[in-house]
């Protein structure tokens, strides 16, 4: 007589693991890759439709002057002035800037300041990058450094940026080293910077500390290097962690460059155009969403850009987790 017994659970959960592509992400969810994106696509179709119809709805219910407790206005009027209808801002894109004659569509002008925001974010997210993962490899490489680091690198971010902004410039405007002189719109992607900066460098330092004691001490027996640990090992188990990181990176980027814009004064981005659209908004409220619409748009256009890292990195991306 032959006895069969089944190997233990544990044993079999790496094949397991294998065949389903992923590990305990991959299993909790039985639907394809693609389903779920689809799901996160359609959730998020979901949560614009939801703005919309509480937008009109408000508008719509709640009285003109909006609702005031006490004295105080808690939620805001409902007039054309202060809350246009969708449709009419929608429609105000498609519109000439001015009434000049030729005049470009209100469209053309947000796209044009958005390009340069967009560059000038680039740069400052570039640069948040190389910051925030330098100081991850640091304090992940001496736990002193991690200590004395991380404190403050949670507490840059409780600086206001808006009062930031004209320091950074005026530091800026004094320097001068040789035949290169300091550009205002230096000042604008070193503030983007400093929004980057600090998801990547939390997002950067949790991945790289993810792999298990286990996978460490097999690695220090086998006489392989911190370095070659690094990039064998820590680099590969990070990506989970650090393409949420990236991307939040990139929108914090987005973020900084228009706050600075706005705060400088630098001509040509997003900032600048609403501000100075704003300042038209008594006599053509609609006009003044636009440059809004077109920090959205640029938001998420960056953060879709990084999003396509993991195609190229989808080896190592079987989850994603939220630094």
């Amino acid at each position: 007589m032959t006895l069969t017994t089944s190997p233990p659970a544990e044993l079999t959960e790496p094949a397991q693991t294998r065949r389903t592509g992923g590990g305990s992400g991959a299993r909790r969810s039985g639907a394809p890759r693609g389903a779920r994106e689809l799901q996160v696509w359609a959730y998020g179709a979901l949560g614009l439709a939801a703005i919309v119809i509480v937008w009109e709805l408000y508008k719509l219910l709640a009285p003109a002057d909006g609702v005031v407790i006490g004295g105080l206005r808690v939620l805001p009027r409902t007039t054309d002035l202060a809350m246009p209808h969708i449709w009419d801002m929608l429609a105000r894109l498609f519109e000439p800037v001015t009434r000049a004659e030729g005049a470009a569509p209100l469209w053309a002008a947000v796209g044009a300041g958005a390009l340069v925001t967009l560059g000038i974010a680039a740069v400052g997210w570039l640069v948040g990058l190389v910051v925030g993962v330098g100081l991850a490899l640091v304090m992940l490489r001496w736990r002193l450094a991690e200590w004395g680091l991380l404190p403050w690198i949670i507490l840059s971010q409780t600086v206001p940026l808006i009062a930031f902004a004209p320091i950074v410039r005026s530091w800026g405007s004094k320097i001068q080293i040789g035949g290169f002189e300091w550009a205002d719109w230096m000042s604008v992607a070193l503030i983007a910077s400093y929004l980057a900066f600090f998801p990547i460098a939390i997002g950067a330092l949790r991945g790289l500390q993810s792999p298990d004691v286990i996978h460490t001490e097999l690695m220090r027996s086998y006489g392989i290097g911190w370095w070659r640990t690094l990039v064998k090992l820590r680099v590969p188990a990070s990506v989970p962690y650090l393409l949420p990181a990236l991307r939040l990176g990139a929108a914090n980027a987005v973020i900084g460059a228009v706050v600075a814009e706005v705060s400088t004064g630098l001509q040509g981005g997003l900032g600048r155009i609403l501000i100075q659209y704003a300042g038209q908004a008594s006599g053509d409220p609609a006009k003044a969403w636009g440059p809004i619409f077109g920090a959205i748009v640029l938001g998420l256009v960056v953060a879709g850009s990084i999003a396509l890292l993991g195609v190229f990195l989808k080896n190592y991306r079987r989850v994603e987790v939220n630094a």
